[in-house]
């Protein structure tokens, strides 16, 4: 049991969920997963977690789930589902959370806890900002070699909670760094300077990070600054030059990786277009914020996404 007595429940047990879920269960956290197609493979064999920052760790008892209706009902129920797939929440959520649990969505874009508030109610819902490079190699095997920080916030509150503490520290005892965001919405922009010209420019070119960063700097940099634009004009919120500097720096480092977004067009799963891009664009232009190369990225990805 972990240190805070906390119990987990996982939605969405691949490359995020299973990672953290298996930091989470090392950290000595009780663990519950909701598998589909890795089900009968982990019920047997349990999960692998590789990690060359912390490791590996092998979990040979993993409880694990094929329906909600089976689970145990947590304390903290984790959304590792992209946001294409909220539309299957309502149904998912409220047989696995506590009467006053809450809900830890861990997705990408901006405004996805807006789905899950609908839901649960917007006092029980957290959203976490997840820096990770993790891929799933095998049925319950991962594979994680960079980044894996998470920062966490409040939906419907400014500040740091008790709560936000306690999660933290479980985290933690796994491994896991989180940093406690005291505006959630500010720091859902500030990973935007990131997902914006990474995650679209791989999928629209079928190109890593690496060869983005050696052949499309500029565009990668006009990019980010219309995303800082966009959070100025929505938000109010500014974001400093050297940020923008720190997300090139880091990206440099980064090698030959796949953003998760080219990784879905390469296995023909639906992208995150409406998350990552048409909320965020759609908020900056109702600000009065022109940010055409944004718009473009958007009309290509949309394009890209009903060929599929």
């Amino acid at each position: 049991m972990s240190g805070s007595g906390l119990t987990y429940g996982i939605i969405g047990s691949g490359a995020l969920g299973g990672y953290y879920g298996g930091r989470l269960a090392h950290g000595g956290a009780e663990l519950h997963f909701l598998l589909h197609s890795d089900y009968d493979y982990v019920a047997e064999h349990g999960l692998v977690v590789e990690s060359t920052q912390h490791g590996n760790i092998t979990l040979p008892e993993v409880s694990a789930y094929r329906c909600v209706s089976d689970m145990p009902r947590c304390d903290v129920v984790i959304v590792g589902l992209k946001s294409t797939s909220n539309a299957l929440l309502p149904e998912l959520l409220p047989p696995v959370v506590k009467d006053d649990g809450v809900v830890l969505t861990l997705q990408n874009g901006l405004g996805p806890e807006d789905d899950t508030a609908a839901i649960v109610g917007p006092q029980r819902v957290l959203g976490g900002l997840c820096f990770l490079c993790s891929n799933k190699v095998g049925p319950g095997h991962i594979c994680q070699d960079r980044f894996d920080h998470i920062k966490l916030g409040e939906h419907s509150q400014r500040g740091v909670t008790e709560r936000m503490k306690q999660i933290a520290s479980d985290f933690g005892a796994g491994g896991v760094r989180v940093q406690l965001a005291e505006d959630l919405p500010a720091a859902r922009w500030d990973k935007l300077v990131w997902n914006v010209p990474y995650n679209g420019l791989s999928a629209v070119h079928g190109v890593d990070c690496s060869v983005l960063m050696a052949e499309h700097e500029p565009l990668v940099t006009e990019l980010m600054l219309e995303v800082v634009s966009g959070a100025k004009a929505v938000i109010g919120h500014t974001i400093p030059g050297a940020f923008v500097e720190t997300m090139l720096t880091n990206t440099r480092k980064m090698s030959a990786y796949k953003p998760s977004m080219m990784i879905d067009r390469e296995m023909g799963r639906p992208m995150e277009v409406e998350a990552i891009y048409g909320e965020p664009l759609r908020r900056a232009e109702a600000a009065g914020c022109a940010v055409p190369k944004m718009r473009m990225l958007y009309e290509q990805l949309k394009l890209l996404d009903a060929q599929r």
